[in-house]
């Protein structure tokens, strides 16, 4: 009988310790549940170390170096339009005749034989000075009416010359504004020619970033005629002033690659300005901007928001570099600062999987720094 009582008594104790046991563990567990769902839900980033480049964006389009509008101070009808667009010519090919030169080829003709003359008359005249029958002085004019005639032949020389317009160099006509019959004046201009071979990428750079540009920068091209396709590229040419009307700076970039390019093409341009290595990185959503002024980002320690003031650099395309306040590796908010202040509890988003609420990149168009304080 008092073995019987002896064990309902010890049963009776470990039941009693057993419950008192859970109950400990319920009443403890149910404010950290509570804690844990009044936590701010938050997507965090890791930082990342890396390369980052603080790159000049521009638009531009293709044109020759080489570029002749060919015209002729003679007047008349079109003859002979020997060319067309897209027609390769060589330096000195005749391209068009203007007609109506009949009037200069006769003037040529008298010209001639008008300087033969005086030629003749100045050689009568040296041997009389000679021999002593009229005085030196006859000489001289002599040789004055030469020269007057000689450069009057060369002059209608030149005239006749302004009938026939020639290439300039070798090229590819890429516009003739006549047609055979039509009648020109003076200075109108006949036809257009380009140089093929030195087809650069004209662009204009804004006032802010001018004088960060510099002969011999590396550049990446891109062109709408050759979708997909990027080209290594070098800043050729940059002109020495500012449009007056655009404030800006023109550029010419030369593709170094094999492309074939045509004038008028649309290009894009990517031009490094300034690049760092092993760059303290993070997107441009994990910045806050302070009542103060300053950038701040949330850190994510121990289950809480820290504040962290940080000093930036370069930015490129939805990326940040920053110089002072945040070490690779740590982790940052990207989202959720809306309802974050400096050591508020936090719950990271998927935070049960293996990698959960980390986000390892950003995709889209770059967002702006959210001001600190701010709500939906």
């Amino acid at each position: 009988m008092k073995r019987n009582l002896v064990a309902i008594f010890i049963i009776g104790v470990a039941v009693l310790g057993v419950g008192g046991l859970l109950t400990r563990r319920l009443v403890g567990s149910a404010p950290v549940a509570e804690a844990q769902k009044k936590a701010t839900l938050v997507k965090v980033f890791t930082v990342e170390s890396g390369t980052i480049a603080r790159t000049l964006q521009l638009t531009g389009s293709v044109e020759p170096q080489r570029h002749a509008q060919l015209a002729s101070p003679a007047e008349g009808p079109i003859a002979n339009l020997r060319v067309r667009e897209g027609d390769r010519v060589r330096a000195g090919e005749p391209l068009v005749s203007i007609g109506r030169k009949d009037a200069v080829d006769a003037r040529i003709v008298s010209l001639r034989e008008e300087l033969s003359e005086v030629e003749e008359n100045l050689r009568r005249i040296d041997r009389l000075v000679e021999s002593g029958a009229v005085p030196g002085e006859r000489l001289d004019e002599a040789r004055t009416r030469r020269e007057r005639a000689r450069a009057a032949l060369v002059a209608a020389e030149e005239a006749a010359r302004d009938y026939t317009i020639r290439a300039p160099w070798d090229g590819v006509v890429s516009r003739a504004h006549v047609r055979d019959g039509d009648f020109v004046t003076p200075r109108s201009t006949l036809l257009e020619l380009y140089d093929p071979i030195g087809l650069v990428i004209i662009a204009a750079v804004p006032e802010r970033d001018a004088a960060a540009v510099r002969t011999g920068m590396s550049v990446t091209a891109t062109l709408d005629a050759h979708p997909g396709a990027s080209f290594v590229a070098r800043i050729l040419r940059v002109h020495p002033y500012l449009e007056e009307r655009t404030r800006t700076r023109t550029i010419e970039v030369e593709i170094t690659d094999a492309v074939d390019l045509l004038p008028g093409m649309f290009a894009r341009l990517r031009v490094p300005l300034e690049t760092a290595s092993a760059a303290t990185i993070v997107p441009i959503e994990a910045l806050v901007v302070s009542p103060a002024g300053g950038r701040v980002v949330f850190a994510v320690q121990e289950g809480k928001a820290v504040r962290r003031p940080v000093e930036t650099g370069i930015e490129d395309g939805g990326r940040v570099q920053i110089l002072t306040g945040i070490e690779p590796g740590e982790k940052v908010i990207i989202a959720g600062h809306e309802r974050v202040r400096d050591g508020v509890a936090v719950r990271v988003a998927g935070a049960s999987g293996p990698k959960g609420g980390e986000a390892q990149g950003t995709k889209g168009p770059a967002g702006k720094p959210k001001s600190e304080g701010s709500r939906p």
